[in-house]
């Protein structure tokens, strides 16, 4: 089971493949493999190699498979046609809550949260102090930042740019080629960025600039990136007419491996909330909390014992209460 597989034992969240996409094969387990087979081809990949498996339409997997993938710490996604709708998820590889803990107590006071929020535009805007830019000024700096990208792109190679066009629930159903091509490309960085999240043993669900949602942090987390990703990789396919949501989806996964994203992702979001104060991969300790100052051990009765018993008699404090006995007890 995932939570008794040693953290040693597992492959650096960093140092996985980012995501593994499949759809219309059948996956089973040989040894420490994954194996997926389809008319073409099988390919075997190690299990503790891959940060997220993404399960497309007309995929089977056995039993032996999914607790493979749990023991290694692989987060499996259950997702819908051109990797649109995602359905379900199972468990990352992260241990220990440190990180899930630092997260939710700088969310949740209003001086620390903003100050994450500027952490993360200041490598948005390297070169200028934001260090007392109040949120709506840091919001209409990152929109007017986003419609230059846009305009940039668009000269640099020569496809017309009108304005981002989405429609929620069917991301390919409206717009032109960019915008489509945007589109996947977004859903495929979502899913990267969620998998290094969870991985790291941080929420979703609990951003620092979005909010109210299931994936806040990865909608914060992810638009880091799209500038560096999104963005270029969905003009330069338009301009080679390549606008099939597959040709995005391998175009940025060259894209990932090139420049080492997973490493890129961890190291930025352990600086975000852990300042580098922990590694990532953490130990499950396993504690009990008593006070704001003291945890102790769990897996021990702490109830009292023998020699408890003996230490509280011989301070001759011990006091036994009970309902009164009549005189004659019948048998």
């Amino acid at each position: 089971m995932w939570w008794l597989a040693e953290t040693q034992s597992l492959h650096q969240v960093s140092d996985r493949l980012s995501s593994v996409y499949v759809e219309r094969c059948h996956i089973d387990r040989a040894e420490n493999a994954v194996i997926f087979v389809n008319k073409e081809r099988t390919v075997r990949l190690p299990a503790a190699f891959i940060a997220t498996l993404l399960l497309g339409p007309g995929t089977r997997v056995t039993h032996a498979a999914i607790r493979l993938l749990a023991d290694s710490g692989t987060a499996v996604c259950w997702i819908g046609e051109q990797g649109v709708r995602f359905y379900a998820h199972g468990l990352g590889p992260s241990r220990g809550s440190q990180v899930i803990e630092r997260q939710a107590y700088l969310v949740s006071r209003p001086q620390l949260r903003v100050a994450v929020a500027r952490n993360m535009y200041g490598m948005r805007f390297p070169d200028e102090d934001i260090s007392s830019a109040t949120m709506q000024q840091l919001l209409g700096r990152e929109g007017a930042r986003v419609k230059r990208i846009y305009r940039e792109n668009s000269e640099r190679t020569g496809v017309p740019w009108d304005k981002r066009s989405y429609v929620a629930g069917d991301a390919f159903g409206a717009g032109d080629d960019v915008n489509r091509l945007l589109s996947a490309a977004n859903s495929c960085l979502y899913g990267v960025c969620h998998a290094a999240i969870v991985g790291i043993g941080a929420s979703p669900a609990l951003g620092f600039v979005h909010t109210g949602h299931a994936l806040s942090f990865v909608l914060d987390v992810a638009d880091l990136y799209k500038a560096e990703y999104s963005i270029p990789l969905a003009f330069d396919l338009a301009a080679k007419d390549q606008t099939d949501e597959s040709d995005m989806r391998w175009a940025l996964r060259d894209r990932f491996r090139e420049t080492k994203f997973m490493k890129q992702i961890v190291k930025d979001l352990m600086n975000l909330l852990m300042d580098n104060a922990i590694e990532p991969e953490t130990e499950d300790h396993r504690q009990l909390w008593r006070s704001s100052s003291d945890v102790v051990r769990s897996g021990r009765n702490w109830g009292l014992d023998d020699a408890d018993v003996d230490e509280i008699i011989s301070g001759g404090y011990l006091t036994i209460s009970g309902p009164e006995l009549p005189d004659q007890v019948p048998w």
